[in-house]
């Protein structure tokens, strides 16, 4: 009987193991499929944005990361459409940041009631 619960015992521990390695498989191949898409997508903007405005939007990511992601998509759509008849400068990418920031912003009212 031991023999019998010991060869189960080895038959769960396979599986477990293959399944394991299976996961850690497709999660590599995840983030090597999301880091080619993010190379493409930077060598779409190196080719499309100044080098000061690329530098801009590396410096907006750092303080608010999903108004870059957004002007990113954006500036990608109207590349890949071919609706961008020059390279986008760093005035034409803060009338950018401008249109969508006030899209995307909320505005927040604090009020303040004194107790009696």
């Amino acid at each position: 009987m031991s023999d019998y619960h010991d060869e189960e015992l080895e038959e769960l521990k396979r599986r477990q193991m293959e399944e394991l390695l299976r996961r850690k498989s497709e999660e590599e191949r995840r983030k090597q499929e999301e880091m080619a898409r993010e190379a493409q997508k930077q060598e779409i903007l190196r080719r499309v944005m100044t080098p000061e405005a690329r530098a801009r939007l590396t410096n907006v990511k750092l303080v608010r990361p999903e108004l870059a992601t957004a002007v990113e998509d954006y500036i990608i759509n109207l590349a890949l459409s071919g609706q961008l008849k020059s390279m986008i400068d760093d005035a034409t990418l803060k009338q950018i940041l401008y249109v969508l920031d006030s899209r995307t912003r909320r505005e927040f009212r604090i009020n303040i009631r004194e107790k009696r």
